[in-house]
């Protein structure tokens, strides 16, 4: 699934709440006006758009809020993120030479490559 900026900073507020304990929308908006100020209403669009996506649940309902729970690992977010970037670059090959060129990466950063490369090859 994807996940608009907006959306995947939403999808924060529930990877960063403790054992990603389920949050009402109230809660939501209280942790992402903490950055800038938002109405209420956005917060309750996105959160229905991401229950739509399958990428929220509803788990309880506690007076007249209901409570969500991340069904999405922040990991499996990441890593459709970079799919889709690698794909709009046309794969590893130019990103590497550009974290290479700017200084981005260091002699450090390729051994740990290396290794993970090894490692997966066993």
């Amino acid at each position: 699934m994807k996940l608009t900026p907006f959306e995947h900073e939403v999808m924060e507020a529930f990877w960063a709440s403790e054992a990603e304990a389920p949050l009402s929308i109230r809660e939501v908006h209280e942790r992402l006006t903490v950055k800038k100020p938002l109405a209420y209403t956005t917060v309750q669009t996105i959160v229905s758009r991401l229950e739509g996506k399958g990428a929220l649940r509803r788990v309880r309902k506690v007076g007249n809020a209901h409570l969500f729970q991340s069904t999405v690992t922040r990991r499996s977010a990441q890593r459709r993120l970079v799919d889709d970037f690698l794909g709009l670059l046309g794969g590893t090959r130019p990103l590497m030479l550009h974290l290479v060129e700017t200084g981005k990466l260091s002699l450090d950063d390729l051994r740990a490559i290396e290794s993970a490369v090894k490692k997966r090859k066993r």
